[in-house]
């Protein structure tokens, strides 16, 4: 370092990294200084500077000396573990000034020798007493994953069977595929049958304790119960997501479009995932693609680069910070803001170039069985591509990980210009008259150029859901119905006719893997 440097550093005065002390006058204090740093992102400890004024009192040679012999003793002796430091020395007028480097440590918590733990907060420092903080430490140092701690009074009756089908379908595929289970029939046989069929003799019990999914002494693991909970909620209050769509731009707003309640959200990652992405599709703008009229129209906003965003909420936010996730909707932009940020060291251009690190890895391990992504890092480069106006911020003052996407606002949606030929598009309005809801299409009605085509709530909400391909059974298992033809004929085929679902081959309308999404 050079004395300019250090004239530099002078001249923007202690911050959360940098500390500055004219002598070491306390072992024991130097050595909380020491913790503080390796509990936090690191930083410089400069000796030989009045931290009141910034004045420097530079060190003899003789001074010099002792210091760096004291400095290896405390980073030793006075903090458990024992911390790594650097020792640096700038020549100034009259003597040296001492420079230490504490890098972030990987092995937190740190504590001194009383065995108190600290931590930086701006230029001090604090005490840190609460369990959950010292979880995060251990667990951003990968010490400790809370995904695979126990989640206490919870019992295996806690767990939803078909979300624990589908699991298997998709973990399991070969071995049930030999027995005959696919997902043709898969809903109408027993979990203890399916569980047979991967494994002879095997109980669900000792198939989820094989997968680390149930602890050895029995309990449920944070990452089963949510992958699988009917209700995850009821134990883990704080793990699920808040979506609001504002009117304007600010989160001081007193009006809002649209707003999922809490009780809507309350259920596992899948269901979780789903309500999620319903919230997009009705609450984003349809805009027309190309000139011409009838060319079909796409999101304002990419739904493949939403749905890799959602995931990486849903998968990579902080266990050990109870806080939920956060969607808002603004006339401008998207916000998705993330409980915790980036772990392990990892920065904002690491991951838009595909770096992954696991923060909860047996929830990252399974969920790829439930949710779609491909848990090779791929997601946020393959969402920068779809939307290359993304933004990240990984905010520490905050402790959160934001997304920020743009809107269009020069866009006008759902008007009518009266005085024009131009006609907005009007969808999902409720008919005052009827529970059902209007939906807008091309067809020509007797009276005018439009015809308004009765679709129910429970209909809306298959286009909805299908806003991402889906398959009969999905679909139908959304419903709450069998897969027999009636059925199908009246949830989907129906959508088809009307134009509001179309087949992914439309080719082969009976092939088994046949997806359907929202036209």
């Amino acid at each position: 370092m050079t004395q300019n440097e250090l004239q530099d550093i002078i001249r923007h005065s202690e911050v959360s990294t940098v500390q500055f002390k004219e002598r070491i006058d306390d072992n024991y204090k130097i050595g909380t200084e020491l913790v503080a740093f390796s509990n936090s992102k690191g930083g410089r400890l400069f000796i030989g500077i009045k931290d009141k004024t910034g004045e420097m009192n530079p060190l003899s040679y003789r001074e010099t000396q002792d210091t760096c012999e004291r400095l290896g003793d405390i980073a030793t002796q006075n903090v458990d573990p024992h911390i790594g430091i650097e020792i640096d020395t700038v020549a100034v007028e009259g003597g040296n000034i001492v420079v230490v480097t504490i890098a972030e440590g990987i092995n937190k918590p740190y504590k001194d020798n009383k065995g108190i733990i600290w931590a930086k907060q701006g230029s001090d420092k604090r005490r840190i007493i609460d369990n959950s903080e010292i979880a995060y430490m251990m667990a951003e140092c990968g010490s400790f994953f809370p995904d695979e701690a126990a989640v206490a009074d919870a019992t295996i009756e806690d767990l939803d069977e078909g979300t624990l089908k589908l699991f298997f379908l998709d973990r399991f595929a070969t071995p049930l595929e030999k027995k005959g289970i696919s997902a043709d029939n898969i809903r109408s046989k027993s979990i203890d049958t399916i569980v047979k069929a991967i494994a002879v003799n095997f109980s669900l019990r000792r198939l989820l304790a094989n997968l680390h999914l149930i602890r050895p002494n029995g309990k449920l693991t944070v990452a089963a119960m949510l992958l699988f909970g009917i209700y995850p909620q009821r134990f883990l209050p704080a793990f699920t997501t808040k979506c609001v769509s504002f009117v304007g731009n600010t989160l001081g707003s007193k009006i809002f479009r649209d707003r999922v309640k809490d009780s809507d959200m309350e259920g596992n990652l899948l269901h979780q995932y789903n309500t999620i992405m319903n919230f997009f599709t009705r609450n984003l703008r349809i805009v027309q693609c190309g000139e011409e009229f009838n060319q079909q129209g796409e999101y304002e906003i990419s739904l493949v680069a939403l749905s890799e965003l959602t995931v990486n909420a849903l998968i990579h936010r902080s266990l050990t910070w109870e806080a939920p996730i956060r969607i808002f909707i603004f006339d401008d932009r998207v916000e998705i803001h993330s409980p915790g940020t980036l772990p392990r060291g990892l920065m904002v251009d690491d991951i838009e170039r595909g770096t992954s690190i696991p923060r909860n890895r047996l929830l990252f391990n399974n969920a790829i069985c439930l949710l779609p992504y491909s848990g090779i890092g791929t997601g946020i480069p393959r969402a920068i591509g779809e939307d290359t106006d993304i933004r990240f911020y990984n905010d520490e003052n905050l402790h959160e990980f934001v997304i920020i996407i743009p809107r269009d606002v020069t866009f006008k949606s759902n008007e009518v210009d009266n005085g024009s030929n131009e006609v907005g598009v009007k969808s999902n309005e409720v008919d005052k008259g009827s529970n059902e809801v209007g939906v807008k299409s091309n067809e020509v009605d007797k009276g005018s150029n439009q015809v308004r085509t009765k679709v129910t709530k429970k209909q809306q909400d298959i286009i909805n859901f299908c806003s991402v391909p889906r398959t009969t059974k999905e679909i139908l298992d959304r419903v709450g119905v069998s897969n027999q033809s009636a059925n199908r004929i009246r949830y989907i085929n129906s959508l088809v006719d009307a134009g509001l679902l179309k087949p992914l081959f439309p080719e082969s309308p009976t092939a088994p893997n046949q997806k359907y999404v929202r036209k």
